[in-house]
This record gives C-alpha cells, structure tokens and sequence, in this order.
C-alpha cells in the first residue's frame, strides 16, 4: 500500500458538545483502535481529506500525543446532507495481523468487446482484501485484453498474492456489456447477410 503521515491532537472531552466545537473550528473527532487502549482524537479536516477523496488506500503513519503508529481507516461517517467527513475510526495495524482493506481495482490493456463497441461495467470500484500490511498491494490489476462482449472477470479469476480476497468466489467483479450500438450493428451485419443471402437464392433460381 502507498503510505501517508498524518497528524492528529488528543481530545479533551468525548461527548457530543465537544465534537459539534471541533467540527466548527474545521476538525474531525475520532478514535484510534487496536492498541493496549483507545485514543481519543481529533485531525484537521482538510488533511484528512487528502487521504480519504482519492482513488488509493493508504497505510497511515499517525502521530497523535507524541507516538506515532501504522494505521488503515477503519470506518468513516459522512454528513448525510454535505458529505463531509463527521468522525473517523483508525484501526492501529500490527505486523503479524492481518487486517481488511479496500484497493481500487485497476485494467491493463484495451479489451477485444469495448473495440467491437461494448462497453467495461465495474462492479467492484474497490475490491476487499485480507492480509498482512507489507504484503498488500497498492491496487488489484485485471488485463481485460482478450475480453469479448459478454466476458465478466469473477473474483476466482483472480490472485492477489499474499492476501484473500473475503468475497464469494462466483462474485463478478467487472464485464464487458452489450451497448445499443454494438447491438444495433449486429441487427444491421444480419440484416445485410440476409440480403445477400436472398439476393443469391433470387439468382440461383433466375437461372
């Protein structure tokens, strides 16, 4: 995974007054989780979203009372109304324990079906993996090249090494679709070999 530091300050209060004043003065309360006890905390909200509006996940470096841990977002809670980030759970990672993220799945090549005018569905914009941090990778890489209209791209098509992926293995992660334009060109392609094909039978019997 790619890595980011980021900052933090521990929070005096924990109650609901407390996190409505931090969000005022343009900061996000929060709990970092998995250490021999929780920290209360809070992180500017305009440095956090540089981590957190962006296609890739990221192993933080969080320094909050003068320690600094490695760390994955856990859980956040958006404003259901401005989308702004309302609180923030970070999970502390440990060396040896697997943890659960979320990478961005990207395409290698240029499939066979979007040439012919289909059209590539993702279904998985971020796919979940398990494993050890140092083993995750930045992003799952899928090569759509031989890819027809129809192809889909399951989760037991792919191997992300190192890591599991906790998802049923018969889930479709991405496919190539049938647009109304490849369909129309297949209505117009039988439309002109049924034409030849009753131009060559008028001929055969005109003989």
């Amino acid at each position: 995974m790619k890595t980011a530091s980021l900052s933090g300050s521990p929070r005096e209060g924990v109650g609901k007054k407390d996190a409505t004043e931090l969000r005022a003065k343009g900061q996000v309360p929060g709990v970092l989780y998995g250490g021999s006890e929780q920290v209360h905390f809070h992180v500017n909200e305009v440095q956090l979203n540089k981590v957190v509006f962006t296609s890739d996940t990221y192993l933080l470096q969080f320094e909050v009372g003068g320690t600094t841990n490695d760390c994955v977002i856990q859980d956040i809670q958006f404003h259901p109304v401005t989308d702004r980030i309302v609180h923030l759970d970070l999970l502390q990672v440990s060396q040896d324990k697997p943890i659960r993220v979320k990478l961005p799945i990207g395409t290698e090549g240029t499939s066979v079906g979007v040439r012919n005018g289909g059209r590539l569905h993702v279904v998985y914009r971020r796919l979940p993996v398990v494993g050890i941090a140092k083993n995750i990778p930045e992003s799952v890489m899928v090569n759509i090249s031989d890819m027809e209209i129809g192809d889909s791209i399951r989760v037991s098509d792919l191997e992300v090494e190192g890591c599991t992926i906790p998802l049923n293995e018969s889930a479709v992660v991405l496919g190539i679709r049938r647009t109304r334009a490849a369909m129309s060109a297949a209505s117009d392609e039988e439309g002109e070999e049924g034409a030849v094909a009753e131009g060559a039978e008028a001929a055969s019997t005109e003989e």
